[in-house]
């Protein structure tokens, strides 16, 4: 069932460029192809000695999409090679797409751009292809889950006594739910950071038992951010506002940590001073289609 194109609002960003298109914009959206769930790619081997098949491997091809679009403002003629411009083969960006308030986000690359209006008078169209390497859709903002922080608890007025001041406290839980509401594993980003001294830095996924930890003693101020995310692997370190490649610091047993459809059970530890270790994980969640 393809979406109704009433309620489709589209916003193209290339090159510190915007270019809206949808309801009450001189850009009016006519039809629009591959935003909903991909393609799929199966492979199989033959069952020599039995019935069936075997399957071996599943994956998601890049998408493609393709619109078509009326413009219907008083400019045709300065509007043609600006367009044309703005979708250069050269070009890439990222498109956001609005249905019924929920927006999703999807780069891509230029594959063609063709004026369809033959006649000098007639409303100009066009229809523009785009490839995007990276099937799946993202929600527009990164989600922020704090596992290990120290809670501020200083506040005004203040009233003095005896026992004194709580100025903050440690939160009593070393495990942390975090929910991908996607429809595909994800990857993330793991921030750790040293309040004081922390011995080997980790976080272990209570789920499937996997963990990611760093062999290296963290001195006061440090941090250090692991990304998982797919063909986009890093280990930084950030010291005195320094970055440098932290890869050789990485446990031999590590995984880079996913984050699978729904809920993830997240332990962090460190071999000593986990008290003065604060985790904080950044992630967005990857869907089908909008």
């Amino acid at each position: 069932m393809l979406l109704d194109t009433k309620f489709l609002d589209l916003k193209f960003e290339s090159n510190n460029r915007v270019l809206k298109i949808g309801k009450g914009k001189p850009y009016r959206l006519l039809s629009i192809e591959g935003i909903e769930s991909g393609e799929y790619e199966i492979y199989t081997t033959d069952n020599v000695m039995g019935d069936g098949i075997t399957v071996t491997n599943r994956r998601i091809k890049h998408r493609s999409i393709i619109l078509e679009v009326e413009y219907t403002g008083n400019n045709q003629e300065l509007e043609r090679p600006k367009l044309a411009n703005f979708f250069n083969l050269y070009n890439s960006g990222k498109l956001i797409i609005n249905y019924q308030g929920t927006e999703r986000l999807i780069n891509y690359i230029v594959e063609s751009y063709k004026a369809k209006s033959k006649k000098l008078y007639e409303p100009f169209k066009f229809l523009v292809a785009l490839i995007c390497p990276n099937p799946f859709f993202q929600n527009i903002y990164e989600t922020k889950e704090e596992v290990a922080i120290w809670r501020g608890a200083f506040e005004f007025p203040l009233e003095l006594s005896e026992e004194g001041i709580e100025i903050g406290f440690r939160e009593p839980s070393l495990i942390v739910n975090v929910y991908n509401a996607g429809d595909v594993a994800c990857g993330m980003k793991i921030q750790f950071k040293a309040l004081a001294t922390v011995v080997n830095p980790s976080l272990f996924n209570v789920n499937n038992r996997e963990y990611f930890k760093i062999n290296k003693t963290m001195e006061a101020g440090e941090v250090i951010t692991v990304t998982t995310h797919f063909q986009n692997k890093r280990v930084e370190l950030n010291k005195n506002g320094v970055v440098s490649n932290a890869f050789n610091w990485i446990d031999l047993n590590s995984t880079f940590l996913q984050l699978e459809p729904g809920d993830n059970l997240l332990r962090y530890d460190a071999d000593n001073g986990i008290d003065n270790l604060e985790v904080s994980i950044y992630y967005t969640p990857q869907y089908l289609g909008v």
